[in-house]
């Protein structure tokens, strides 16, 4: 299993939440951007507009490591796309509503929310209400 899979089930477990919030504040290995992108969870293009830009990341794979700030925003992306998956049961299903607009989001695709934590915060909510069976 990649670690861009590993991650996506631990972002899901309180046990590991202090291991991972200290992994943030030290800075994610750029590595785990490539894997991210190479198992089809982002496009490099959906990356770049939700959590660090094409130029950022070619300065930041020099220096191996994202910023804190690139680090959170890239957690944000990664806990959403989790909470996806385990609504609707599996990756194919989750990556189709991710980018499927939806009248409840105001005729927004829910990833295109990702990029500030209030978006983040809507589209859990929305996630929630289908997890709980309520129709959105």
């Amino acid at each position: 299993m990649s670690a861009a899979l590993k991650l996506l089930d631990e972002v899901r477990e309180d046990a590991g939440a202090a291991r991972l919030a200290a992994a943030v504040r030290a800075g994610l290995p750029v590595s785990l951007v490539d894997e991210v992108v190479a198992e089809g969870l982002v496009s490099a293009a959906e990356l770049d507009r939700l959590a660090v830009s094409r130029k950022t990341l070619a300065h930041r794979r020099g220096l191996g490591r994202l910023s804190p700030e690139q680090s959170d925003r890239l957690m944000r992306l990664l806990r959403v796309i989790a909470q996806a998956r385990d609504t609707f049961g599996g990756m194919e299903k989750a990556a189709r509503w991710l980018r499927r607009p939806t009248r409840v989001l105001d005729g927004a695709a829910p990833l295109d929310l990702l990029d500030t934590d209030l978006g983040a915060q809507r589209v859990g909510r929305v996630l929630g209400w289908i997890d709980h069976g309520i129709a959105a």
